[in-house]
């Protein structure tokens, strides 16, 4: 018997069919950020700021569209499942001598990444971009208190909402855009609701239209570099609007809350009243750093909420993290493969024996459960899905990745 059937017997054991298990894996797609492959650095020349930042200069970061979309290809090859990729307005392709400003972009700006998704058969998510750019004036965007600077933004994210809903077109699909902005203050505010009132009156006119095409999003944030002390959009200020405005969701980022606080255990209680949750994966260290994810307790967390309340097709997963110190294309394979291990490991467990004994009192059985689960064979399992897949299995595709840095990322020079 091979190890892989020796695995499924195990598994049978505890009542969990591998088979459906892996069934499941393979359809579920995970939007993967762009961002990652260039360290934020965008194609409009706006740059990173906003309070967050990537840090290190591993040299052979994508330059433009062509180098962006080949690196991203090639991660692409040595993931397994079905694939999105989460594309920020600053990516705008322009055509030569053409620099629209924020507020000026359209779909035709983005009608490449359009064509390259079709070719390469994945889904696009989208953002506005409201941070690295000089409109955004004291750290304040659509809750600024200067009529300009609100208008540029509002007239930014009405028109991302809009290349959204067309991209879904072009793809026959729904697309995720997510607003996210970093809104906030350095020091103690004197005023802490006038800016949320300008917020949620910008937000009123950027969602007044309802898109066919498109899933809207906010997403909160703790703090950040730069606004310590105030964040405009806070949790509960974007979960009171969410649940407030029909069509619009709350999008959990894992690195965006106390350090103290579960994501983990947000994702049932919001299951509760919303058909959607977006969910962006990330690793903080100590704050929002946004690290490469890693197959680790919390990644587990998060997936074990997702499979055993049956919200494989609610909770819409995408990943945030941006590290500029290792190989970008490996950050990009090594984190997305991470999610699916966490999927594939919270897949692998009997939910509802352990349901049964919480609800019967039986906390020392399910205890002892789910510890004697953590030693079954899962990486026999992970194996065999990637072999299926037709992907380079763990410790063989970094060989693949550093091939790469050899003949393509070495080539160029960092700017």
């Amino acid at each position: 018997m091979g190890s892989f059937e020796k695995a499924k017997n195990d598994y049978k054991g505890i009542g969990v069919d591998v088979d459906v298990a892996l069934a499941k894996l393979k359809e579920k797609p995970i939007s993967i950020h762009c961002w990652q492959g260039d360290d934020v650095a965008g194609f409009d020349s706006g740059g990173i700021g906003g309070g967050i930042q990537a840090t290190g200069n591993y040299p052979g970061k994508a330059r433009n569209f062509e180098e962006l979309k080949e690196d991203f290809k090639k991660a692409c090859s040595l993931i397994p499942g079905k694939k999105r990729i989460n594309l920020h307005a600053s990516y705008s392709v322009f055509a030569e001598g053409e620099r629209p400003n924020r507020n000026e972009i359209e779909y035709k700006h983005f009608s490449p990444w359009a064509d390259y998704a079709r070719e390469i058969g994945i889904g696009i998510d989208f953002n506005p971009t409201c941070f690295g750019h000089p409109m955004v004036k004291d750290n304040l965007t659509l809750s600024s208190p200067d009529e300009a600077t609100r208008r540029f933004w509002v007239e930014h994210c009405k028109r991302s909402r809009q290349i959204a809903n067309s991209i879904g077109e072009a793809l026959n699909d729904k697309v995720l855009c997510n607003i996210w902005i970093p809104d906030g203050l350095k020091e103690i505010p004197a005023d802490r609701m006038a800016p949320r009132m300008r917020l949620k009156e910008s937000l009123d006119e950027i969602f007044d239209i309802k898109l066919a095409n498109v899933i809207d999003c906010v997403e909160s944030k703790v703090f950040g570099i730069g606004v310590e002390s105030y964040t405009v959009g806070s949790n509960e200020f974007y979960l009171a609007y969410a649940s407030g405005k029909q069509g619009v969701y709350n999008l959990l980022d894992n690195g965006h809350y106390h350090p103290t606080e579960s994501a983990a255990d947000k994702i049932p209680s919001l299951l509760c009243f919303f058909d959607k949750i977006p969910l962006h994966i990330t690793r903080p260290v100590r704050w929002d750093s946004d690290h490469v994810v890693l197959f680790d307790d919390e990644t587990r967390e998060l997936c074990k909420e997702i499979v055993r309340n049956g919200a494989l097709d609610k909770v819409l997963i995408g990943l945030d993290f941006f590290d500029a110190s290792i190989n970008r294309i490996a950050a990009w394979v090594l984190g997305t493969r991470s999610v699916q291990k966490a999927l594939l490991y919270a897949l692998l467990m009997p939910h509802d024996k352990l349901k049964a004994a919480q609800d019967k009192g039986d906390f020392t059985k399910m205890m002892v459960m789910m510890e004697d689960i953590k030693t079954l064979p899962f990486g026999d399992v992970w194996a065999a899905y990637c072999e299926s897949q037709s992907v380079s299995q763990d410790g063989e595709w970094l060989d693949t990745v550093l091939e790469y840095e050899r003949n393509v990322l070495s080539k160029r020079r960092n700017t």
